[in-house]
């Protein structure tokens, strides 16, 4: 993650930036106009000089004055290719200097072997860079090997914050997480990244071939490929594709791609998170583009195909609750519930709340 000081500084001259390139803009674009215009003007007082003095013949004024306008169209043309070169050289700097910032993190060297995992948070606060209040506050939870963890509560009660936290794209302000019982900081960075499949709210499907985007830099296996997308729910349409695995997404690149519907990308994401077959996947709102009927057979068989994996659901349809084995409720930063979902309709608190507010438009 990006450190605090070089955000805001990119942030800072990016801003600054964009104000200089819309004065840089108007500024060319009037020179360019301006200075045409008299040119034109110019050539032709000259040549109706010429032409009233019997200088010229009629077909003869009609070609130069047909050579002179493609001459100030490619002068003008010129001019125009240069002041857009003005506008993306400050943008491409910013650019550079994002993608050359380091991770500003400190990492361990201890490596995640095995294949048991337990995570705990311990008392754990946390404030995003610059913010006055807590995202998260004093949160103890422990999140066993195998279990089906579902994140539930309304918007900004800092479900997202939590796994963002438990991935460690952020370092917590207070407290500690622990892997195996020892403090995340401990572990490599690619230990941490290899534990987890994550669909986050924010995915992107890139406009790339559809094998890419699902392996994701992993090495191409087709039958493995066809299984994932299949426990995604969007095998059938990749079949019909033109080329299937092999076509192109979107047309940025190849104007040969194919369009995909929010709800297939969404699909296409969850089969990239399958196809990396983590320890612990991770989804946040991962059916929030799908209608009821496909997000209920998406979590039938994506139940069954993580079955033996840990996984974290956050959603706001509550279905998802069901079929895991402990739900963590959020209010306003804290942790407020946990417990299975028979426990907390039974203590009638936040979660029955949420249960019977999406239930009474279905009985």
């Amino acid at each position: 993650m990006i450190g605090k000081i070089a955000t805001e500084k990119i942030l800072t001259d990016g801003e600054k930036t964009l104000k200089q390139i819309s004065m840089r803009t108007a500024k060319t674009s009037s020179i360019v106009a301006v200075m045409g215009a008299f040119v034109a003007f110019g050539v032709y007082v000259f040549i109706g000089v010429k032409g009233n003095l019997g200088l010229f013949d009629i077909g003869a004024l009609v070609m130069y004055c047909g050579a002179f306008m493609q001459i100030v169209n490619g002068v003008m043309l010129i001019a125009n290719t240069l002041g857009k070169l003005a506008e993306i050289l400050p943008l491409a700097r910013i650019y550079f200097e994002i993608i050359e910032c380091t991770d500003s993190k400190q990492y361990g060297t201890r490596t995640l072997d095995g294949d048991r995992f337990e995570i705990e948070f311990k008392n754990v606060s946390f404030k995003y860079p610059g913010a006055e209040s807590y995202a998260l506050q004093n949160v103890n939870l422990k999140i066993n090997n195998g279990e089906h963890l579902a994140v539930v509560g309304r918007n900004g009660s800092g479900k997202t914050t939590f796994i963002k936290l438990m991935c460690r794209l952020y370092d917590v302000t207070d407290g500690e997480i622990l892997i195996n019982g020892e403090n995340i900081q401990a572990y490599t960075k690619e230990s941490i990244t290899a534990l987890y499949s994550v669909v986050f709210q924010d995915f992107k499907i890139f406009s790339v071939p559809l094998r890419d985007t699902v392996c994701a830099g992993s090495a191409f296996d087709r039958d493995k490929l066809y299984t994932c997308l299949e426990n995604a729910n969007i095998k059938e349409r990749v079949e019909c594709l033109p080329h299937q695995e092999n076509t192109y997404l979107y047309k940025d690149l190849n104007k040969g791609g194919v369009e995909i519907s929010g709800g297939e990308a969404q699909k296409l994401a969850l089969a990239r998170a399958l196809y990396k077959d983590a320890p612990v996947v991770v989804l946040d709102e991962p059916t929030a583009a799908l209608d009821p009927i496909a997000e209920n057979e998406i979590y039938s068989r994506f139940n069954s195909f993580v079955q033996s994996k840990t996984a974290i659901y956050i959603s706001h349809r509550l279905s998802s609750c069901v079929f895991c084995d402990t739900i963590a409720v959020f209010d306003h930063a804290r942790l407020v519930e946990s417990g299975t979902h028979t426990a907390l309709l039974a203590a009638d608190g936040q979660y029955a709340a949420l249960w019977n507010a999406q239930a009474k438009y279905y009985v």
